[in-house]
């Protein structure tokens, strides 16, 4: 190779600019500008696409605690129904077990005062055809006085007076019994004084205290009875 050959020749040089350094430093930035910029658009994507991905991510999780929010809801509706049901059930237990007392509580009630009613009826009949009933009725109460008590004053029904009369002197002859007719008592009531001491043996006492030992208030004579 000639050593011409490593030039070139003057007149083949048309226009020569100065070469300066500046060019290429402004280059150099124009590069790092557009490296830069790439950079901040790739960061500017990475963070859109965690944001998109948190975004989902969050709305996700709220539909999940959302959805457990609801399923507690409705299980504490559940419980809450059913502690509902549960309680007016009980109540209604309650309620019927309490009228079911009341109707039974009814029903004896009833059925015991009926009892005294047939009592009452047969008792009645009994006065009517047993003469003797007083008797017994005269001996219970003047076992109710007291051993020193030797005059005693009886009061029977006029009718009873005449029929028993004679046996009442000497069933109790020792007692020196009195006997006194007295027409506002009624068939087989007795009334025995002594010293003081009184003993009702009417047989609408003897029907009160006995209709009293059963919890019950019924009178002897009844309103649509006559005297």
């Amino acid at each position: 190779m000639r050593n011409d050959d490593r030039f070139i020749p003057g007149e083949e040089i048309k226009d020569v600019a100065q070469w300066e350094f500046a060019a290429i430093e402004t280059a150099a930035q124009l590069l790092q500008a557009q490296v830069r910029e790439r950079e901040a658009q790739q960061q500017q994507a990475h963070a859109q696409d965690a944001y998109q991905e948190g975004f989902a991510a969050g709305v996700e999780h709220g539909k999940q605690m959302a959805q457990q929010e609801v399923q507690r809801q409705m299980q504490a509706f559940r419980a809450q129904q059913a502690q509902d049901a549960g309680q007016r059930f009980a109540a209604l237990f309650q309620q019927a077990e309490q009228r079911l007392k009341e109707v039974e509580q009814t029903l004896a009630q009833g059925t015991l005062e009926l009892a005294c009613e047939l009592s009452r009826q047969v008792v009645r009949r009994e006065l009517t055809i047993d003469k003797q009933a007083v008797v017994p009725v005269l001996k219970e109460a003047l076992s109710l006085l007291e051993s020193q008590h030797k005059v005693v004053q009886v009061k029977l029904h006029p009718q009873d007076v005449q029929t028993l009369g004679a046996q009442i002197q000497t069933d109790f002859e020792g007692l020196g019994v009195t006997l006194r007719a007295d027409a506002s008592m009624k068939p087989g009531d007795c009334v025995v004084e002594s010293a003081g001491t009184v003993v009702d043996g009417t047989v609408a006492k003897r029907w009160q205290r006995a209709v009293a030992a059963l919890g019950l208030s019924s009178h002897w004579e009844q309103t649509h009875e006559p005297e």
